[in-house]
């Protein structure tokens, strides 16, 4: 099949949810096709994930026309009990800024360094 990304078979540390989630707050009327190579996931992949989002709340959409228009609940607060208290915004907030900086020099991976925004805040690493 023509456009099927290869295979990752190791783990990550996002999660194929956190990624389709990014990539519909990027684009909130993206198509299946182009969130599954964005994501580098198979389209029943996204199909799956989008429908879990949506069971949970976390995600809904608008048909208009052919097109799917996606509403994130910003609110909403992660799944884990580690994550308690954190919100979908404060997630999103974090891949986003991965990105941006993505888009400048990045420093070593050996300067990586842990910071702590306010003192309300988790501990997390900037690269």
């Amino acid at each position: 099949m023509d456009g099927v990304p290869e295979p990752y078979t190791g783990w990550t540390f996002i999660t194929n949810h956190a990624r389709v989630l990014a990539a519909i707050a990027d684009d909130h009327s993206a198509r299946i096709r182009d969130i599954a190579a964005y994501c580098r996931l198979t389209e029943r992949a996204v199909q799956k994930i989008i429908a879990d989002l949506e069971r949970d709340g976390y995600l809904s959409h608008t048909r208009e026309g052919r097109t799917n228009t996606y509403r994130i609940e910003p609110s909403k607060v992660l799944r884990h009990p580690a994550e308690s208290g954190l919100t979908v915004a404060a997630l999103l907030s974090l891949l986003v800024q991965d990105e941006a900086d993505r888009g400048t020099s990045p420093e070593p991976e050996d300067k990586a360094r842990v910071t702590a925004p306010d003192a309300k805040s988790r501990p997390h690493v900037t690269a």
